[in-house]
């Protein structure tokens, strides 16, 4: 995590009014912080996902795009500073998607113009046109939000009721 991340998370998270949910981090491992402070103060259940052991790592995954999850497990899907290391986007938002529930909310932060992270490999920036076309392209999700930021980009939107 860096920079102004936490806000911007709790920003959109505020889209949904619920008393109860249950959130998937992906790429939780605590290297400069985690949202999960951020989730159980608002009362919901966090789980946080990596392909490491780790500190804020609750679930390990060999595969980036595949989780161990059934389809529709999660109220709200969220990532920080986790895309510019996965190597095949459009492979990872659908199985982002796939983890969450009809009507659930993604929110993914990724830098845009941040220097080359201490973790390796990392492989993108992504602009807003990126993560708008990830999202749109994917055919399951509404109400898309995508903007950039000083050096982040964020977009959240939720899974369609009907697909």
């Amino acid at each position: 995590m860096h920079g102004n991340e936490r806000n911007l998370m709790e920003k959109h998270l505020a889209r949904v009014d619920w008393q109860q949910a249950n959130v998937l981090d992906v790429g939780s491992r605590d290297i400069n912080g985690t949202f999960r402070p951020m989730v159980t103060q608002l009362g919901w259940t966090y789980t946080g996902l990596d392909l490491a052991a780790g500190d804020n790592v609750d679930v390990v995954t060999e595969h980036p795009y595949e989780y161990p999850f059934p389809d529709g497990t999660f109220d709200a899907v969220i990532s920080g500073s986790t895309m510019e290391h996965v190597a095949a986007i459009w492979l990872w938002v659908p199985e982002l998607v796939r983890v969450l529930r009809p009507g659930g909310l993604l929110v993914v932060i990724a830098p845009n113009c941040w220097r080359v992270g201490h973790q390796k490999p990392d492989y993108w920036r992504i602009l807003p046109y990126g993560m708008h076309y990830l999202f749109i392209t994917d055919g399951r999700l509404e109400n898309i939000k995508v903007e950039r930021l000083t050096t982040d980009t964020v977009g959240s939107a939720f899974k369609k009721a009907v697909v």
